[in-house]
């Protein structure tokens, strides 16, 4: 019983510190769904409205492409925000990061995020060759 109790401890802490990240599917699914998911990539929409903010979530590498224009807010587990605005058509590259994203801009937030999958680089059909 002890050790349950400890370990459930440990969890919730290292999930509120950043340190274990769930996925955006499963904290947000109402702004974000999966285009595609395969070997090699993991494909989101991503949407939503002034105002919203996500829970913290994890993503690993990942290129983001702006539909429309959007002003967000980043907050990662350290305290730290990066503030971004983008236009349509505007493309961004990031490491793997674990977030709270905000709209605080005063349009709609509308990305499509390329996930890289670490696995892809020992697959086949992921190397184009």
């Amino acid at each position: 019983m002890k050790r349950s109790a400890a370990f459930a401890a440990l969890t919730a802490f290292a999930v509120s510190t950043g340190c274990i990240a769930q996925d955006s599917i499963d904290t947000d699914s109402d702004k974000y769904k999966v285009l595609l998911d395969n070997a090699c990539v993991r494909i989101l929409e991503y949407r939503d409205e002034p105002g919203q903010k996500t829970n913290q979530h994890y993503h690993p590498p990942f290129a983001l492409y702006a539909l429309g224009p959007f002003e967000r807010v980043i907050h990662l587990p350290d305290g730290k925000t990066i503030r971004r605005t983008f236009k349509a058509g505007d493309v961004l590259w990031s490491p793997a990061q674990t977030h709270i994203g905000e709209n605080v801009g005063t349009t709609p937030t509308r990305a499509v995020l390329v996930e890289a999958k670490a696995s892809a680089k020992d697959r086949p059909e992921c190397s184009g060759k």
